[in-house]
């Protein structure tokens, strides 16, 4: 990641600048370029994706979000996340409203799949990011090591491997997959 001197720009400045299809995010009103994550981070994110939503829309329960929403979770510097999946319920963001920027408050549910230039104290204070910001759990997960870490307020992290069931907490409590199936 590379970080562009700027003076400190606010959430709404970073939301208004025209898109030059470098992935970026806000850290502390700096603007942090992104490296590109690649095919199969891309492709695990899909699979999950896509399992997430049919879920979600067959039980009306609200919306999935690919990696081009904006979460803000901090002001005064401003901090502006893009999650690579996030899910906002229909009581969060009502049905038939569909914000431009950011949506006025967090998402239930974020997913950060772990790229190739990811390192795991990033990951973890992201997560820790997240959750302070009002998101009710976070799930990262790690195609290298084909693990799922969910972490839910102040509940002990729970991992989940191989053919173990990856279960989230309400609103999306029914929801399981088994997390090779996210790999394969």
């Amino acid at each position: 990641m590379s970080t562009i001197a700027t003076t400190p720009l606010t959430a709404e400045q970073f939301l208004q600048m025209a898109d030059d299809g470098q992935p970026s995010e806000l850290v502390r009103g700096d603007i942090v370029m992104m490296p590109r994550p690649g095919f199969h981070h891309g492709y695990v994110c899909i699979r999950l994706a896509s399992r997430l939503t049919w879920y979600v829309e067959q039980h009306d329960l609200g919306r999935v979000i690919g990696n081009e929403a904006a979460v803000v979770t901090a002001r005064d510097p401003d901090t502006v996340r893009g999650p690579d999946i996030s899910f906002y319920s229909y009581s969060r963001v009502p049905k038939g409203i569909s914000p431009e920027g950011s949506a006025p408050q967090p998402p239930e549910i974020v997913f950060e799949v772990r790229s190739p230039s990811d390192r795991w104290t990033e990951m973890l204070a992201k997560a820790v990011e997240y959750l302070k910001a009002g998101v009710n759990a976070v799930v990262l997960v790690d195609p290298a090591s084909e693990t799922v870490s969910l972490f839910h307020g102040d509940q002990p992290v729970v991992s989940f491997s191989g053919d173990d069931e990856l279960r989230l907490p309400p609103p999306l409590d029914g929801f399981s997959v088994p997390v090779s199936k996210l790999f394969e």
